[in-house]
């Protein structure tokens, strides 16, 4: 007996064929689910989709659109027992990169066919649900800038294009960071807390190994003194992530905590999951345990030796 499933599909997500990709979907996930398939459209919304899903007791409900698709499906499923599947077709992809998913829709099949799942964090942002991460000042208004149009014609560039305008503009506030158990007061350009987070979002990167069931969130205060020291800085952070080293410069910081309350002056915008919510003051604490996602069987290996394509190679076997 086929177990139930609630696809929900968005049809206007990434630069693909949206008829085709269902198509695809279906064609391999059939065999295994009873699916119901869900189109997301301008009056419903991934998250309403969801919760129906989870009132009426399917046995796995799955995504299919941008990070934004996602993380609103995802946020319906958190506290339930009920396993999610991602299927990225966005412009960024995040969230399947910060969860270790293929971002192919073969692969991301792949991987819900397998049945393997984890159990991870969600945390929460003045009430809303977030899987991802909060973006607050220089990242809020990257996401803002980053428009639809220009991320169906630039794709991934367009928030690096966004980031770019965003520069010009640069404005330091004052911020103000309370844990269980220190008040933190500092001048920054952005403060980014991060429940799951890939390399690519670098500004969530101080700590460079943000863990996914931790039951802690990551904070990361990035505080250049002009647009010179913000590209440096973000070079830097891009490196570290990339190495998974820690951050060694004086303009930024981080730290850990259960949960975050953070007020800044000026009031500041709120970028969750890639959504603007709003303005600071917000408040963010974990939700330990509270997702449970289909993962690859088998983590990706990196190579260990690559040697094809060098000049005048000669490769001798020992006996």
């Amino acid at each position: 007996m086929k177990r139930s499933a609630c696809l929900i599909f968005n049809p206007v997500a990434g630069q693909g064929d949206s008829e085709q990709d269902l198509v695809q979907i279906r064609s391999m996930l059939e065999p295994e689910f009873d699916l119901d398939i869900q189109l997301t459209t301008e009056d419903t919304c991934a998250d309403e989709l969801a919760h129906g899903a989870v009132q009426r007791r399917v046995d796995a409900i799955i995504a299919s659109g941008g990070d934004g698709t996602l993380s609103a499906a995802a946020a319906a499923v958190v506290g339930t027992d009920i396993p999610f599947g991602i299927i990225s077709r966005g412009t960024a992809n995040a969230f399947a990169a910060a969860l270790g998913i293929p971002d192919t829709i073969a692969g991301a099949c792949q991987t819900i066919l397998q049945g393997t799942t984890r159990i991870v964090d969600a945390a929460e942002c003045n009430g809303t649900p977030m899987v991802l991460l909060a973006g607050i000042g220089f990242e809020a208004e990257t996401v803002e800038k980053a428009d639809r149009e220009s991320k169906n014609r630039f794709g991934a560039i367009a928030y690096i294009l966004a980031g770019l305008q965003q520069l010009r503009q640069l404005q330091p506030f004052e911020v103000e960071i309370e844990t269980e158990d220190k008040i933190i007061k500092t001048s920054a350009a952005a403060v980014t807390v991060a429940n799951a987070a890939p390399p690519t979002s670098v500004l969530a990167q101080g700590p460079a190994g943000i863990i996914v069931d931790d039951g802690l969130l990551d904070l990361t205060i990035v505080a250049p003194a002009n647009k010179a020291a913000a590209i440096a800085a973000a070079f830097h952070l891009f490196q570290t992530a990339s190495t998974g080293n820690a951050v060694e410069r004086n303009d930024i910081g981080y730290l850990r905590a259960k949960k975050f309350k953070i007020t800044t002056d000026p009031a500041q915008k709120v970028a969750v999951d890639g959504e603007i919510l709003g303005k600071t003051p917000v408040e963010i604490k974990c939700l330990p345990a509270s997702l449970k996602i289909f993962v690859p069987t088998v983590e990706e290996v990196s190579p260990v030796e690559k040697l094809e394509g060098l000049p005048n190679l000669v490769i001798e076997t020992k006996e």
